[in-house]
Protein backbone atom coordinates (compact mmCIF):
# COMPACT_ATOMS: atom_id res chain seq x y z
CA UNK A 1 0.00 0.00 0.00
CA UNK A 2 1.38 3.39 -0.49
CA UNK A 3 2.72 5.60 2.31
CA UNK A 4 -0.14 8.20 1.28
CA UNK A 5 -2.86 5.50 1.10
CA UNK A 6 -1.66 4.39 4.69
CA UNK A 7 -1.21 8.08 5.78
CA UNK A 8 -4.99 8.87 4.72
CA UNK A 9 -6.51 5.44 6.73
CA UNK A 10 -4.73 6.88 10.22
CA UNK A 11 -5.97 10.39 9.24
CA UNK A 12 -9.53 9.33 8.89
CA UNK A 13 -9.57 8.25 12.59
CA UNK A 14 -9.77 12.34 13.80
CA UNK A 15 -10.98 13.39 10.56
CA UNK A 16 -13.89 11.78 9.44
CA UNK A 17 -17.45 12.17 10.74
CA UNK A 18 -18.26 8.15 11.22
CA UNK A 19 -14.47 7.82 13.80
CA UNK A 20 -15.61 10.78 15.56
CA UNK A 21 -19.09 9.17 15.86
CA UNK A 22 -17.39 6.38 17.93
CA UNK A 23 -15.13 8.21 19.88
CA UNK A 24 -18.03 10.37 21.15
CA UNK A 25 -20.05 7.33 21.59
CA UNK A 26 -17.44 5.49 23.63
CA UNK A 27 -16.55 8.86 25.54
CA UNK A 28 -20.71 8.69 26.99
CA UNK A 29 -21.10 4.64 27.51
CA UNK A 30 -17.45 4.77 29.53
CA UNK A 31 -18.35 8.14 31.67
CA UNK A 32 -21.92 5.71 32.55
CA UNK A 33 -20.30 3.31 33.85
CA UNK A 34 -18.06 5.47 35.49
CA UNK A 35 -21.00 6.74 37.10
CA UNK A 36 -23.30 3.75 38.14
CA UNK A 37 -20.96 0.67 38.47
CA UNK A 38 -19.67 2.29 42.17
CA UNK A 39 -22.84 2.76 43.34
CA UNK A 40 -25.30 -0.49 42.82
CA UNK A 41 -28.38 -0.25 45.13
CA UNK A 42 -28.00 -0.86 48.48
CA UNK A 43 -28.60 -4.50 49.89
CA UNK A 44 -28.70 -5.08 46.38
CA UNK A 45 -26.96 -8.91 46.21
CA UNK A 46 -28.54 -10.27 49.42
CA UNK A 47 -32.42 -8.98 47.56
CA UNK A 48 -31.47 -10.57 44.81
CA UNK A 49 -30.35 -13.71 46.28
CA UNK A 50 -33.80 -13.92 48.52
CA UNK A 51 -35.83 -12.89 45.65
CA UNK A 52 -34.19 -15.87 43.17
CA UNK A 53 -34.36 -18.08 46.21
CA UNK A 54 -38.16 -17.84 46.26
CA UNK A 55 -38.72 -17.76 42.77
CA UNK A 56 -36.52 -21.05 42.53
CA UNK A 57 -39.36 -22.36 45.16
CA UNK A 58 -42.21 -21.61 44.10
CA UNK A 59 -41.48 -22.84 40.46
CA UNK A 60 -40.91 -26.19 41.70
CA UNK A 61 -43.78 -26.36 44.08
CA UNK A 62 -46.64 -25.11 41.11
CA UNK A 63 -47.12 -25.20 37.31
CA UNK A 64 -47.53 -21.38 36.84
CA UNK A 65 -46.00 -18.18 38.61
CA UNK A 66 -47.44 -17.92 42.18
CA UNK A 67 -48.74 -14.61 44.27
CA UNK A 68 -45.12 -14.92 46.23
CA UNK A 69 -42.75 -15.60 42.70
CA UNK A 70 -44.32 -12.43 41.16
CA UNK A 71 -43.61 -10.17 44.19
CA UNK A 72 -40.32 -12.28 44.67
CA UNK A 73 -39.43 -11.12 40.61
CA UNK A 74 -41.02 -7.42 41.05
CA UNK A 75 -38.34 -6.97 43.58
CA UNK A 76 -35.68 -8.20 41.47
CA UNK A 77 -37.21 -5.13 38.70
CA UNK A 78 -37.46 -2.95 41.23
CA UNK A 79 -33.68 -3.01 41.81
CA UNK A 80 -32.49 -0.27 39.62
CA UNK A 81 -29.25 1.78 39.39
CA UNK A 82 -31.05 4.84 37.95
CA UNK A 83 -33.33 5.10 40.76
CA UNK A 84 -29.60 6.13 42.85
CA UNK A 85 -29.14 9.43 43.79
CA UNK A 86 -26.50 10.41 40.56
CA UNK A 87 -29.29 8.51 38.28
CA UNK A 88 -32.04 11.04 39.43
CA UNK A 89 -29.70 13.90 39.05
CA UNK A 90 -28.90 12.80 35.30
CA UNK A 91 -32.60 11.84 34.72
CA UNK A 92 -33.19 15.49 35.58
CA UNK A 93 -30.40 16.97 33.89
CA UNK A 94 -31.81 15.42 30.67
CA UNK A 95 -35.93 15.60 31.24
CA UNK A 96 -37.38 16.42 28.40
CA UNK A 97 -40.54 18.46 28.12
CA UNK A 98 -43.46 16.66 30.51
CA UNK A 99 -47.05 16.16 29.88
CA UNK A 100 -49.61 18.73 29.34
CA UNK A 101 -53.12 19.72 28.47
CA UNK A 102 -54.17 23.04 27.47
CA UNK A 103 -51.11 25.16 28.74
CA UNK A 104 -47.65 24.37 26.67
CA UNK A 105 -46.12 26.44 29.93
CA UNK A 106 -46.74 23.23 31.81
CA UNK A 107 -44.51 21.64 29.78
CA UNK A 108 -41.69 23.35 31.25
CA UNK A 109 -42.37 24.76 34.19
CA UNK A 110 -45.68 23.88 37.40
CA UNK A 111 -44.92 25.60 40.53
CA UNK A 112 -46.28 24.03 44.18
CA UNK A 113 -50.04 24.49 43.69
CA UNK A 114 -50.40 23.04 40.17
CA UNK A 115 -49.25 20.26 41.00
CA UNK A 116 -50.51 19.78 44.15
CA UNK A 117 -53.94 20.23 42.23
CA UNK A 118 -52.47 17.71 39.43
CA UNK A 119 -51.70 15.05 42.66
CA UNK A 120 -55.13 16.04 44.36
CA UNK A 121 -56.66 15.20 41.15
CA UNK A 122 -54.90 11.67 40.28
CA UNK A 123 -55.98 10.92 44.06
CA UNK A 124 -59.57 9.27 43.53
CA UNK A 125 -58.03 7.47 40.60
CA UNK A 126 -55.77 6.22 42.84
CA UNK A 127 -57.71 4.68 45.09
CA UNK A 128 -60.09 3.17 42.55
CA UNK A 129 -56.57 1.16 41.10
CA UNK A 130 -56.03 0.35 45.16
CA UNK A 131 -59.56 -1.14 45.63
CA UNK A 132 -59.38 -2.98 42.12
CA UNK A 133 -56.03 -4.20 42.90
CA UNK A 134 -56.77 -5.78 46.60
CA UNK A 135 -60.06 -7.59 45.04
CA UNK A 136 -57.59 -8.61 42.59
CA UNK A 137 -55.15 -10.20 44.98
CA UNK A 138 -58.30 -11.56 46.94
CA UNK A 139 -59.51 -13.46 44.14
CA UNK A 140 -56.36 -14.50 43.31
CA UNK A 141 -55.26 -16.06 47.03
CA UNK A 142 -58.69 -18.16 47.07
CA UNK A 143 -57.52 -19.38 43.15
CA UNK A 144 -54.09 -20.36 43.93
CA UNK A 145 -55.47 -21.74 47.74
CA UNK A 146 -57.66 -23.79 45.38
CA UNK A 147 -55.15 -25.29 43.20
CA UNK A 148 -53.03 -26.05 45.85
CA UNK A 149 -55.41 -27.89 47.62
CA UNK A 150 -55.71 -30.15 44.59
CA UNK A 151 -52.13 -30.42 44.76
CA UNK A 152 -52.17 -28.59 41.56
CA UNK A 153 -52.86 -32.14 39.58
CA UNK A 154 -55.91 -30.11 38.29
CA UNK A 155 -55.87 -28.34 35.18
CA UNK A 156 -59.12 -26.23 35.25
CA UNK A 157 -57.95 -24.76 38.44
CA UNK A 158 -54.43 -24.41 37.66
CA UNK A 159 -55.71 -22.45 34.97
CA UNK A 160 -58.04 -20.49 36.77
CA UNK A 161 -55.63 -19.60 38.89
CA UNK A 162 -53.04 -18.33 36.55
CA UNK A 163 -55.64 -16.12 35.31
CA UNK A 164 -56.14 -14.82 38.73
CA UNK A 165 -52.94 -14.06 39.38
CA UNK A 166 -52.11 -12.10 36.08
CA UNK A 167 -54.52 -10.37 36.43
CA UNK A 168 -53.81 -9.34 39.92
CA UNK A 169 -50.13 -8.53 38.66
CA UNK A 170 -51.63 -6.04 36.41
CA UNK A 171 -54.06 -4.40 38.34
CA UNK A 172 -50.97 -4.13 40.80
CA UNK A 173 -49.04 -2.35 37.57
CA UNK A 174 -52.00 -0.24 37.27
CA UNK A 175 -51.93 1.01 40.81
CA UNK A 176 -48.44 1.39 40.50
CA UNK A 177 -49.09 4.25 37.50
CA UNK A 178 -51.58 5.67 39.35
CA UNK A 179 -49.76 6.20 42.41
CA UNK A 180 -47.48 7.93 40.30
CA UNK A 181 -49.61 10.66 39.28
CA UNK A 182 -49.98 11.44 42.80
CA UNK A 183 -46.57 12.21 43.35
CA UNK A 184 -45.39 14.64 40.98
CA UNK A 185 -43.06 17.83 42.41
CA UNK A 186 -42.40 20.81 41.05
CA UNK A 187 -40.29 21.84 38.68
CA UNK A 188 -38.49 24.15 35.99
CA UNK A 189 -36.59 22.65 33.07
CA UNK A 190 -35.90 26.35 31.55
CA UNK A 191 -32.34 26.27 33.48
CA UNK A 192 -31.47 22.70 32.80
CA UNK A 193 -33.04 22.64 29.44
CA UNK A 194 -30.11 25.47 28.74
CA UNK A 195 -27.67 23.85 30.33
CA UNK A 196 -28.10 20.62 28.37
CA UNK A 197 -28.08 23.00 25.01
CA UNK A 198 -24.47 24.25 26.11
CA UNK A 199 -23.43 20.92 26.95
CA UNK A 200 -24.71 19.44 23.24
CA UNK A 201 -23.23 21.82 21.84
CA UNK A 202 -19.38 21.91 22.96
CA UNK A 203 -20.04 17.81 22.78
CA UNK A 204 -20.63 17.96 18.74
CA UNK A 205 -18.41 21.19 18.67
CA UNK A 206 -15.14 18.46 18.97
CA UNK A 207 -15.83 16.37 16.61
CA UNK A 208 -16.80 19.77 14.17
CA UNK A 209 -13.43 21.21 15.13
CA UNK A 210 -10.90 18.54 13.80
CA UNK A 211 -12.65 17.53 11.11
CA UNK A 212 -11.97 20.92 9.72
CA UNK A 213 -15.71 21.88 9.57
CA UNK A 214 -17.06 25.60 10.52
CA UNK A 215 -16.91 25.43 14.06
CA UNK A 216 -18.29 28.91 14.53
CA UNK A 217 -20.92 28.24 12.09
CA UNK A 218 -21.76 25.07 14.13
CA UNK A 219 -22.14 26.72 17.36
CA UNK A 220 -24.40 29.74 16.11
CA UNK A 221 -27.28 27.67 14.49
CA UNK A 222 -26.79 24.54 16.93
CA UNK A 223 -29.31 26.71 19.12
CA UNK A 224 -31.80 26.85 16.61
CA UNK A 225 -31.55 23.17 16.35
CA UNK A 226 -31.80 22.25 19.44
CA UNK A 227 -34.88 24.86 20.28
CA UNK A 228 -36.71 23.59 17.61
CA UNK A 229 -35.94 19.56 19.44
CA UNK A 230 -37.54 20.99 22.52
CA UNK A 231 -40.34 21.97 20.50
CA UNK A 232 -40.95 18.77 19.51
CA UNK A 233 -40.36 17.22 22.48
CA UNK A 234 -42.91 19.78 23.96
CA UNK A 235 -45.69 19.02 20.93
CA UNK A 236 -45.33 14.70 21.38
CA UNK A 237 -45.96 14.88 25.05
CA UNK A 238 -49.07 17.07 24.79
CA UNK A 239 -52.01 14.54 25.63
CA UNK A 240 -54.04 14.65 22.41
CA UNK A 241 -50.83 14.11 20.28
CA UNK A 242 -48.99 11.58 23.21
CA UNK A 243 -52.67 9.30 22.84
CA UNK A 244 -52.47 9.18 19.12
CA UNK A 245 -49.00 8.07 19.06
CA UNK A 246 -47.91 11.73 17.02
CA UNK A 247 -44.09 11.45 18.27
CA UNK A 248 -40.81 13.70 18.64
CA UNK A 249 -39.47 12.29 15.20
CA UNK A 250 -42.96 13.66 13.73
CA UNK A 251 -43.29 16.82 14.96
CA UNK A 252 -39.36 17.57 14.59
CA UNK A 253 -39.65 16.50 10.63
CA UNK A 254 -42.40 18.45 9.93
CA UNK A 255 -41.57 21.73 12.29
CA UNK A 256 -38.29 21.72 10.15
CA UNK A 257 -39.67 21.48 6.70
CA UNK A 258 -42.18 24.25 7.65
CA UNK A 259 -39.44 26.38 8.04
CA UNK A 260 -37.36 25.06 5.44
CA UNK A 261 -40.12 25.72 2.88
CA UNK A 262 -41.86 28.74 3.89
CA UNK A 263 -39.36 31.48 5.40
CA UNK A 264 -36.32 29.36 4.75
CA UNK A 265 -33.53 27.72 6.70
CA UNK A 266 -31.29 30.49 8.09
CA UNK A 267 -27.76 30.29 6.37
CA UNK A 268 -26.11 31.31 9.97
CA UNK A 269 -28.13 28.03 10.89
CA UNK A 270 -27.49 25.62 8.09
CA UNK A 271 -23.59 24.49 9.61
CA UNK A 272 -25.40 23.09 12.48
CA UNK A 273 -27.46 20.46 10.20
CA UNK A 274 -25.01 17.66 10.75
CA UNK A 275 -28.02 14.88 10.35
CA UNK A 276 -25.72 12.34 10.37
CA UNK A 277 -23.52 13.14 12.87
CA UNK A 278 -26.29 13.14 15.28
CA UNK A 279 -27.89 9.83 14.46
CA UNK A 280 -24.59 7.95 13.86
CA UNK A 281 -23.31 9.15 17.70
CA UNK A 282 -26.90 7.68 18.65
CA UNK A 283 -26.39 4.88 16.84
CA UNK A 284 -23.40 3.78 18.12
CA UNK A 285 -24.75 4.04 21.80
CA UNK A 286 -27.72 1.78 20.22
CA UNK A 287 -25.30 -0.68 19.70
CA UNK A 288 -24.56 -0.77 23.70
CA UNK A 289 -28.33 -1.49 24.19
CA UNK A 290 -28.15 -4.69 21.65
CA UNK A 291 -27.41 -7.40 24.46
CA UNK A 292 -26.64 -10.88 22.67
CA UNK A 293 -27.97 -12.48 25.96
CA UNK A 294 -31.62 -10.48 24.91
CA UNK A 295 -31.14 -12.49 21.26
CA UNK A 296 -30.65 -15.93 22.90
CA UNK A 297 -33.38 -15.43 25.22
CA UNK A 298 -35.73 -15.52 22.08
CA UNK A 299 -33.88 -18.09 20.72
CA UNK A 300 -33.76 -19.59 17.34
CA UNK A 301 -37.48 -18.52 16.02
CA UNK A 302 -36.74 -14.84 16.55
CA UNK A 303 -33.79 -15.12 14.67
CA UNK A 304 -35.36 -16.74 12.34
CA UNK A 305 -37.90 -14.32 12.09
CA UNK A 306 -35.47 -11.45 11.71
CA UNK A 307 -32.33 -12.43 9.76
CA UNK A 308 -34.23 -14.71 7.16
CA UNK A 309 -36.95 -12.37 6.39
CA UNK A 310 -35.55 -8.95 6.32
CA UNK A 311 -32.25 -9.73 4.04
CA UNK A 312 -35.01 -11.45 1.56
CA UNK A 313 -37.45 -7.92 1.63
CA UNK A 314 -34.39 -5.78 1.23
CA UNK A 315 -33.44 -8.03 -2.05
CA UNK A 316 -37.06 -8.25 -3.69
CA UNK A 317 -37.90 -4.63 -2.97
CA UNK A 318 -34.32 -3.58 -4.73
CA UNK A 319 -34.94 -5.70 -8.00
CA UNK A 320 -38.79 -4.68 -7.68
CA UNK A 321 -37.81 -0.89 -7.85
CA UNK A 322 -35.53 -2.06 -10.83
CA UNK A 323 -37.33 -4.17 -13.02
CA UNK A 324 -40.89 -3.36 -12.32
CA UNK A 325 -40.80 0.16 -11.08
CA UNK A 326 -37.95 1.03 -12.95
CA UNK A 327 -37.14 3.60 -10.62
CA UNK A 328 -34.09 5.57 -11.96
CA UNK A 329 -32.07 6.76 -8.93
CA UNK A 330 -30.56 3.23 -7.51
CA UNK A 331 -29.35 4.75 -4.51
CA UNK A 332 -32.78 5.78 -3.82
CA UNK A 333 -34.12 3.05 -4.48
CA UNK A 334 -32.17 1.23 -2.48
CA UNK A 335 -32.09 3.51 0.48
CA UNK A 336 -35.99 3.15 0.78
CA UNK A 337 -35.48 -0.71 0.35
CA UNK A 338 -33.11 -0.86 3.48
CA UNK A 339 -34.93 1.51 5.67
CA UNK A 340 -38.47 -0.69 5.26
CA UNK A 341 -37.22 -3.83 5.50
CA UNK A 342 -34.34 -3.73 8.30
CA UNK A 343 -35.31 -1.21 11.06
CA UNK A 344 -35.92 2.72 9.42
CA UNK A 345 -33.87 5.66 10.22
CA UNK A 346 -31.12 3.46 11.44
CA UNK A 347 -30.62 1.27 8.47
CA UNK A 348 -31.58 4.33 5.94
CA UNK A 349 -28.18 6.27 7.35
CA UNK A 350 -26.18 3.11 7.07
CA UNK A 351 -28.03 2.24 3.67
CA UNK A 352 -27.30 6.04 2.04
CA UNK A 353 -23.25 6.07 3.52
CA UNK A 354 -22.40 2.17 2.01
CA UNK A 355 -23.84 3.34 -1.53
CA UNK A 356 -23.29 7.50 -1.64
CA UNK A 357 -27.38 7.95 -1.50
CA UNK A 358 -27.96 12.10 -1.72
CA UNK A 359 -29.00 13.46 0.80
CA UNK A 360 -32.54 14.42 0.07
CA UNK A 361 -32.95 10.63 -0.83
CA UNK A 362 -32.27 9.77 2.25
CA UNK A 363 -35.09 12.37 3.32
CA UNK A 364 -37.52 11.36 1.45
CA UNK A 365 -36.90 7.43 2.83
CA UNK A 366 -36.97 8.47 6.29
CA UNK A 367 -40.13 10.55 5.65
CA UNK A 368 -42.06 7.68 3.85
CA UNK A 369 -41.04 5.39 6.99
CA UNK A 370 -42.11 7.64 9.85
CA UNK A 371 -45.73 7.84 7.66
CA UNK A 372 -45.58 4.05 7.77
CA UNK A 373 -44.72 3.86 11.17
CA UNK A 374 -47.11 6.07 12.72
CA UNK A 375 -50.00 4.17 10.43
CA UNK A 376 -49.01 0.76 11.10
CA UNK A 377 -48.02 1.20 15.05
CA UNK A 378 -51.84 2.18 15.73
CA UNK A 379 -53.26 0.24 13.07
CA UNK A 380 -51.78 -3.57 13.97
CA UNK A 381 -52.43 -3.88 17.60
CA UNK A 382 -55.78 -3.50 16.75
CA UNK A 383 -55.87 -5.51 13.96
CA UNK A 384 -53.96 -8.39 16.38
CA UNK A 385 -57.09 -8.12 18.88
CA UNK A 386 -59.75 -7.77 16.05
CA UNK A 387 -58.59 -11.12 14.42
CA UNK A 388 -58.08 -12.84 17.77
CA UNK A 389 -54.22 -13.01 16.63
CA UNK A 390 -52.00 -14.82 20.07
CA UNK A 391 -50.27 -12.17 21.57
CA UNK A 392 -46.66 -13.35 20.92
CA UNK A 393 -47.36 -13.77 17.34
CA UNK A 394 -48.14 -10.27 17.00
CA UNK A 395 -45.57 -9.50 18.84
CA UNK A 396 -43.22 -10.99 16.66
CA UNK A 397 -45.34 -9.62 13.94
CA UNK A 398 -45.15 -6.48 14.59
CA UNK A 399 -41.46 -6.43 16.14
CA UNK A 400 -40.52 -7.61 12.45
CA UNK A 401 -42.13 -5.23 10.35
CA UNK A 402 -42.94 -1.66 12.69
CA UNK A 403 -39.80 0.54 11.69
CA UNK A 404 -39.05 2.38 14.73
CA UNK A 405 -37.77 0.93 17.65
CA UNK A 406 -40.01 3.35 19.82
CA UNK A 407 -42.99 2.77 18.09
CA UNK A 408 -42.67 -1.22 18.20
CA UNK A 409 -42.29 -0.92 22.38
CA UNK A 410 -45.20 1.02 21.83
CA UNK A 411 -47.32 -1.53 19.59
CA UNK A 412 -46.44 -4.27 21.96
CA UNK A 413 -47.38 -2.41 25.02
CA UNK A 414 -51.18 -1.92 23.73
CA UNK A 415 -51.06 -6.16 23.61
CA UNK A 416 -49.30 -7.37 26.79
CA UNK A 417 -46.21 -7.57 28.78
CA UNK A 418 -45.53 -10.96 26.71
CA UNK A 419 -46.26 -9.10 23.02
CA UNK A 420 -44.40 -6.10 24.06
CA UNK A 421 -41.04 -8.17 25.31
CA UNK A 422 -41.44 -10.64 22.14
CA UNK A 423 -42.08 -7.40 19.80
CA UNK A 424 -38.87 -5.49 21.22
CA UNK A 425 -36.40 -8.49 21.48
CA UNK A 426 -36.99 -9.22 17.73
CA UNK A 427 -36.57 -5.61 16.62
CA UNK A 428 -33.36 -5.62 18.87
CA UNK A 429 -32.34 -8.83 16.55
CA UNK A 430 -32.69 -7.61 13.23
CA UNK A 431 -31.02 -4.10 14.45
CA UNK A 432 -28.14 -6.05 14.69
CA UNK A 433 -28.08 -6.87 11.14
CA UNK A 434 -27.40 -3.31 10.58
CA UNK A 435 -23.49 -3.93 10.20
CA UNK A 436 -24.32 -7.18 8.15
CA UNK A 437 -26.57 -4.85 5.76
CA UNK A 438 -24.25 -1.80 5.77
CA UNK A 439 -21.27 -3.93 4.30
CA UNK A 440 -23.22 -6.23 2.52
CA UNK A 441 -24.30 -2.94 0.25
CA UNK A 442 -20.93 -1.21 0.19
CA UNK A 443 -19.86 -4.33 -1.50
CA UNK A 444 -22.43 -5.17 -3.71
CA UNK A 445 -22.41 -1.30 -4.95
CA UNK A 446 -18.75 -0.99 -5.37
CA UNK A 447 -17.87 -4.56 -7.09
CA UNK A 448 -21.26 -4.71 -8.94
CA UNK A 449 -23.24 -1.86 -9.18
CA UNK A 450 -20.47 1.29 -10.40
CA UNK A 451 -18.44 -1.65 -11.89
CA UNK A 452 -21.21 -1.82 -14.41
CA UNK A 453 -20.81 1.32 -14.89
CA UNK A 454 -17.36 0.91 -16.03
CA UNK A 455 -15.30 2.25 -12.34
CA UNK A 456 -12.47 0.13 -11.37
CA UNK A 457 -13.24 -0.39 -7.63
CA UNK A 458 -10.68 -2.04 -5.84
CA UNK A 459 -10.84 -3.43 -2.17
CA UNK A 460 -9.92 -0.48 -0.34
CA UNK A 461 -12.38 1.12 -2.08
CA UNK A 462 -14.89 -0.97 -0.31
CA UNK A 463 -13.38 -0.19 3.78
CA UNK A 464 -13.60 3.30 2.54
CA UNK A 465 -17.58 2.96 1.42
CA UNK A 466 -18.06 1.08 4.26
CA UNK A 467 -19.70 3.37 7.31
CA UNK A 468 -17.06 2.71 9.95
CA UNK A 469 -19.51 4.10 12.48
CA UNK A 470 -20.88 0.32 12.18
CA UNK A 471 -17.53 -0.54 14.02
CA UNK A 472 -18.57 1.23 16.75
CA UNK A 473 -21.96 -0.10 17.14
CA UNK A 474 -20.88 -3.54 16.64
CA UNK A 475 -18.18 -2.94 19.24
CA UNK A 476 -20.56 -1.01 21.83
CA UNK A 477 -23.14 -4.50 21.47
CA UNK A 478 -20.05 -6.94 22.07
CA UNK A 479 -18.16 -5.34 24.81
CA UNK A 480 -21.62 -4.39 26.97
CA UNK A 481 -22.73 -7.96 26.02
CA UNK A 482 -19.49 -9.67 27.83
CA UNK A 483 -20.21 -6.96 30.82
CA UNK A 484 -23.48 -8.04 31.01
CA UNK A 485 -22.73 -11.72 30.78
CA UNK A 486 -19.49 -11.30 33.38
CA UNK A 487 -21.81 -9.85 35.98
CA UNK A 488 -24.23 -12.16 35.58
CA UNK A 489 -28.04 -11.36 34.25
CA UNK A 490 -29.91 -9.88 37.72
CA UNK A 491 -27.02 -7.74 39.03
CA UNK A 492 -26.47 -7.08 35.07
CA UNK A 493 -30.22 -6.04 34.27
CA UNK A 494 -29.81 -3.86 37.94
CA UNK A 495 -26.54 -2.08 36.71
CA UNK A 496 -26.08 -2.01 32.73
CA UNK A 497 -29.66 -1.91 31.52
CA UNK A 498 -31.26 -0.36 34.04
CA UNK A 499 -28.05 2.19 34.71
CA UNK A 500 -25.34 3.20 32.50
CA UNK A 501 -27.94 2.45 29.11
CA UNK A 502 -31.35 3.53 30.62
CA UNK A 503 -30.44 5.73 32.90
CA UNK A 504 -27.54 7.61 30.83
CA UNK A 505 -26.63 6.44 27.38
CA UNK A 506 -30.51 5.89 26.33
CA UNK A 507 -31.13 9.47 27.65
CA UNK A 508 -28.38 10.95 24.98
CA UNK A 509 -29.19 8.76 21.91
CA UNK A 510 -33.12 10.24 22.15
CA UNK A 511 -31.80 13.82 22.42
CA UNK A 512 -29.46 12.73 19.42
CA UNK A 513 -31.80 11.21 17.32
CA UNK A 514 -34.25 14.40 17.81
CA UNK A 515 -31.43 16.72 16.82
CA UNK A 516 -31.25 14.89 13.75
CA UNK A 517 -34.93 14.78 12.69
CA UNK A 518 -34.65 18.46 12.83
CA UNK A 519 -31.77 18.80 11.05
CA UNK A 520 -33.62 16.72 8.16
CA UNK A 521 -36.68 18.50 7.95
CA UNK A 522 -34.69 22.17 8.15
CA UNK A 523 -32.40 20.77 4.85
CA UNK A 524 -35.91 19.61 3.07
CA UNK A 525 -36.74 21.37 0.48
CA UNK A 526 -40.08 20.01 -1.34
CA UNK A 527 -38.71 21.48 -4.64
CA UNK A 528 -35.63 19.61 -4.66
CA UNK A 529 -37.80 16.25 -3.51
CA UNK A 530 -40.30 16.25 -6.59
CA UNK A 531 -38.59 14.91 -9.15
CA UNK A 532 -37.90 11.63 -7.02
CA UNK A 533 -41.78 10.98 -6.70
CA UNK A 534 -42.37 11.27 -10.19
CA UNK A 535 -45.21 8.97 -11.14
CA UNK A 536 -45.20 8.08 -7.12
CA UNK A 537 -42.93 5.48 -7.54
CA UNK A 538 -40.92 5.53 -4.29
CA UNK A 539 -44.50 5.29 -2.70
CA UNK A 540 -45.44 2.39 -4.41
CA UNK A 541 -42.10 0.54 -3.73
CA UNK A 542 -42.68 1.26 0.11
CA UNK A 543 -45.96 0.39 0.12
CA UNK A 544 -46.05 -2.60 -1.41
CA UNK A 545 -42.32 -3.66 0.08
CA UNK A 546 -44.16 -3.00 3.21
CA UNK A 547 -46.89 -5.32 2.30
CA UNK A 548 -45.17 -8.09 1.30
CA UNK A 549 -42.96 -7.76 4.67
CA UNK A 550 -46.08 -7.56 6.36
CA UNK A 551 -47.42 -11.17 5.17
CA UNK A 552 -44.05 -12.83 4.97
CA UNK A 553 -42.90 -11.79 8.90
CA UNK A 554 -46.24 -13.29 9.94
CA UNK A 555 -45.87 -16.69 7.80
CA UNK A 556 -42.15 -17.32 9.13
CA UNK A 557 -43.45 -15.98 13.27
CA UNK A 558 -46.07 -18.60 12.83
CA UNK A 559 -43.68 -21.54 11.79
CA UNK A 560 -41.00 -20.77 14.01
CA UNK A 561 -43.10 -20.30 17.33
CA UNK A 562 -46.01 -22.05 16.90
CA UNK A 563 -44.35 -25.31 14.59
CA UNK A 564 -41.31 -25.27 14.48
CA UNK A 565 -40.27 -24.23 18.27
CA UNK A 566 -43.70 -24.42 20.45
CA UNK A 567 -41.68 -25.18 23.63
CA UNK A 568 -39.96 -21.45 23.74
CA UNK A 569 -43.23 -19.86 22.66
CA UNK A 570 -45.04 -21.54 25.84
CA UNK A 571 -41.95 -20.61 28.29
CA UNK A 572 -42.41 -16.55 27.62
Amino acid sequence: MPANSTKNVWSELWLTEDYWAIWLGFFLLIVGCILFLPNPPEGMEKDIQEANATMAWEADRAPFKTIAYYKAQDIKAGLRARNSGIGKQIAAFFKQPQNWTNNPIHAFFQGSGQVKNRNNAALPGLAIAKEAAAEALNEAKVAEAAAQSAGFQDQALNKAAEAKIDAWHEAKGDQSAASRKTTIKPFNLIPSLIGLMVVMGLFFAIGIKFMGKNLGGFLKGFPLVFVIAVVAYALANQITMKHYGIGDAAWAIAIGMLISNTIGTPKWAKSALEVEYYIKTGLVLLGGELLISRILAIGLPGICVAWIVTPTILVLTFLFGQKVLKIESKTLNMVVSADMSVCGTSAAIAAAAACKAKKEELTLAIGLSLVFTAIMMVAMPAIIKTTGIPYILGGAWMGGTIDATGAVAAAGAFLSEEALYVAATIKMIQNMLIGVIAFGIAVFWSMKIEAAEGKRIGLMEIWYRFPKFILGFLGASIIFSLIYSFMGSDIGYTMIDQGVLRGFSRLCRDWFFTLAFVAIGLSTNFKELAHHFKGGKPFILYACGQTLNLALTLIMAYIMFYLVFPEITAAI
